[in-house]
């Protein structure tokens, strides 16, 4: 019987011995858990990776288990390729990324963009390092205390970046984490102690899975709505809170948009009452890099203008038309030039102007210089704050000299963008926009105007639009109408378009476009390095308010409309039962959104980021940990029950299998499995003779095996041909001493569940 069993298990043995080892599938599990947290969509991939790597790996440990000399060489050079392959990884990581791997490894991931190469260099270590430790406490010197500390590891990684591992791989962790202590247990027998069954152990660890699912699936979780701003406050990290304000206002010079990309902080920033939700800008940005895939400030962004009182105008854009046509009715000559008689003095209808108070919240040390502007705003009417405020060109409100605090406020007038919605509208401002010298017109229109002495404050406001307007318009088309001569980006562009009468109708196509074409917004999406608008829009369609914002921008300009991309916040959370409408806006709310420059308007705010999904993904609405363990234990309840069913009933359904089969076999193979059957069932070792096992049977369950025993002598050991009337009786053996043995498991049974059994 030993040579047989020999023979059986050769390669075939051997390798769905290897493959199936629980070690190296814990291992592989510990990988994918720590790989998902560095690039989710590639977890599954890394599996596979560190599998195959790692049964290769786990060989040459098992010829160091045996070759301790030579073995240690042979792990030093495993070592030594390792870290040579981590570092080559590390240095083509590093080109043309701005920080070394080490920072990057440091660093939260949500503050970095996508590097395949220092992702891969941390597998490398990460699966060197989980195959080393994990096979040495378990193969060679089992060690339960180290065994846990390797399994909290995947949890220390999440935890230091604040972010929830999926709930599967919690699940799986800890199963596996239990399966490992129950195969690689290492018990001394003594008087006291009793080695339990493996059996035993599986059905245990069985019972406790399908429990772990019952209580996850079917019990009432507490919903808690808790305020976790005093929290945040105190243990945020004023770090943490300093980068996003910092990552947020006027004075930078590049922004890759790495802040919009993740949830933040829930502390919040600013209460603003209003009565509709809205945009606040913070900063701008004109210059857009293909290669890094960043904006970058131009003089239209960095030029400001410094008021010593506390209230100014804003916006000296919208105004456009009115001014022209104040100009017009003032002058005839000029109305005469540009043909605008009919529009002397006309003016369009704007919405009622509105108030909206930002109040500002964050309390930390180092205060903010960045006044959120709402949009539309036409003025700052009023503040508390006592120091100088300056302007920017391109709308932003700042500190110059001293930042603001807690409970400061900045009061502003603004205008509903809803004034190019009427028709009437529209069609004053195209009566400028479709003049090929607006540029003339508008440098002629201020002149009108500063060359009449009329102190009155409409003439001194007009005067102003028209000098900003007049002043800046060459930059705008010179620096604002870039879009890297991207030959598909411009043919998207006039597809897009096509057959539009004005740049409104073209603004608003371009951002209508981003709905309607399978565009998709998703945080957990890592964007690779070399990945940028074009990819964005030809390719992967998927990304956060940045690639929308840069998306438009570029399109427009390729459209012929300047644009620019500017960052700030989505205000959109309404505060209950206040007695003055109010909003929050915290870190989370941080966004990055389009204006565009309309001939004849001026700037408008515009919105290509499916605001559906901004609001459903961005301030995270998804299941809470309890929801999505509730559903991963439901999931967990019916493959654990359908196991259970599984291991209840295999056992009848393979009895019945070899049955079925072996009635159908030569005589002699047919003996030869009754007799592995049976050692199978029982318990025996492949080393004992037959007669050894014929014994230890008939002590089992008192069940006689003789025939088979002597058939299976004649045929292993003698070559003596078999018919089928021996087939036959090996069978009735088979039966006999399958029986016996269930009799004998329900004898034990009852013996330990009686009174007597337990005495």
């Amino acid at each position: 019987m030993t040579d047989t069993a020999n023979k059986s298990s050769g390669l075939r043995g051997f390798l769905i011995r290897t493959f199936a080892d629980p070690v190296l599938l814990y291992t592989v599990l510990l990988l994918m858990s720590i790989m998902y947290h560095y690039r989710s969509s590639l977890a599954f991939a890394y599996g596979v990776a560190a599998y195959l790597i790692g049964w290769m790996v786990f060989r040459i440990f098992d010829f160091v288990n045996k070759h301790h000399i030579i073995g240690f060489f042979a792990c030093i050079i495993l070592y030594f390729i390792s870290a040579r392959a981590a570092y080559a990884c590390m240095e083509k990581g590093l080109e043309n990324y701005p920080i070394s791997w080490g920072l990057w490894f440091f660093t939260p991931q949500d503050a970095l963009r996508y590097n395949k190469w220092y992702t891969l260099a941390i597998f490398i270590l990460f699966l060197m390092f989980m195959l080393s430790v994990v096979y040495y406490f378990t193969r060679v010197r089992y060690r339960i205390f180290m065994n846990f500390l390797i399994f909290i590891i995947p949890f220390t990684i999440y935890g230091k970046e604040y972010e929830k591992m999926p709930i599967g791989y919690i699940i799986a962790l800890a199963v596996g984490y239990l399966l490992m202590m129950v195969t690689f247990r290492q018990l001394r027998e003594s008087e006291k102690e009793v080695l339990i069954n493996k059996g035993e152990a599986w059905k245990s660890v069985a019972v406790f899975t399908v429990l772990f699912a019952l209580f996850s699936t079917l019990f009432p979780k507490p919903v808690v709505q808790e305020d976790r701003a005093i929290l945040e406050t105190l243990i945020n990290a004023d770090t943490l809170t300093d980068r996003l304000n910092q990552m947020l206002d006027v004075f930078r010079d590049t922004s890759s948009g790495e802040q919009f990309r993740t949830r933040q902080s829930d502390v919040i920033h600013y209460i603003v009452e209003a009565d509709e939700p809205m945009r606040l800008k913070t900063a701008t940005f004109s210059n857009y890099s293909f290669d890094r895939d960043d904006w970058k400030v131009s003089d239209i962004d960095t030029y400001y203008r410094t008021y010593s009182e506390s209230t100014f105008d804003i916006d000296f854009s919208r105004e456009v038309a009115d001014a022209v046509f104040f100009a017009a009715g003032l002058d005839s000559d000029f109305a005469k030039k540009y043909g605008l008689e009919a529009y002397a003095g006309k003016k369009l209808a704007y919405p009622k102007k509105k108030k909206a108070v930002v109040l500002a919240r964050y309390g930390v040390m180092n205060g903010a210089e960045t006044v959120p502007v709402p949009q539309g705003a036409s003025a700052l009417t009023e503040t508390n704050f006592k120091s100088q405020l300056a302007l920017s060109r391109a709308g932003a409100v700042f500190t110059t000299d001293k930042q603001y605090y807690i409970d400061d406020s900045f009061t502003f007038e603004y205008v509903p963008g809803t004034a190019l919605d009427d028709d009437g509208n529209r069609s004053l401002v195209q009566v400028l926009a479709d003049r090929d010298d607006y540029s003339l017109l508008l440098t002629d229109a201020y002149e009108v105007l500063d060359n009449i002495w009329r102190p009155d404050e409409e003439t001194s406001h007009y005067r102003d639009v028209l000098n900003v307007n007049e002043a800046f318009y060459d930059d705008y088309t010179d620096i604002l109408l870039d879009y890297g001569n991207d030959k598909k980006i411009y043919e998207l562009a006039q597809q897009i378009t096509a057959g539009c009468d004005t740049e409104y109708e073209k603004a608003k196509e371009i951002e209508w476009y981003f709905y309607s074409n399978d565009f998709k917004y998703d945080l957990s999406y890592q964007k690779p390095q070399d990945e940028n608008v074009h990819d964005f829009l030809f390719k992967t369609k998927t990304g956060v308010c940045v690639e929308y914002a840069t998306a438009m921008v570029m399109l427009s300009r390729a459209a012929g409309i300047p644009a620019r991309y500017c960052e700030g916040y989505l205000m959109q959370y309404e505060i209950e039962d206040t007695k003055v409408k109010s909003y929050r806006v915290s870190a989370n709310d941080g966004h990055a959104f389009p204006e565009l420059y309309i001939k004849g308007y001026g700037w408008v705010i515009f919105e290509p980021t499916r605001s559906d999904l901004v609001q459903a993904q961005k301030t995270e609405t998804k299941s809470s940990t309890t929801d999505m363990l509730k559903k991963a234990g439901f999931v967990m309840l019916i493959i654990s029950a359908a196991a259970l069913i599984l291991l209840v009933v295999m056992p009848y359904l393979t009895h019945k299998l070899f049955i079925l089969i072996n009635r159908k076999r030569e005589p002699d193979k047919a003996v030869t499995a009754v007799m592995h059957r049976l050692c199978k069932l029982y318990g025996i070792d492949s080393t004992n003779t037959a007669g050894e096992a014929a014994q230890l049977i008939a002590e089992t369950s008192g069940a006689d095996i003789s025939a088979v025993k002597e058939l299976f002598s004649k045929s292993e050991y003698g070559g003596i041909p078999l018919s089928e009337a021996d087939r036959d009786k090996a069978m009735a053996d088979y039966l006999s001493a399958y029986e016996a043995l269930k009799e004998s498991k329900r004898k034990n049974r009852r013996i330990k569940t009686s009174p007597q059994g337990g005495n």
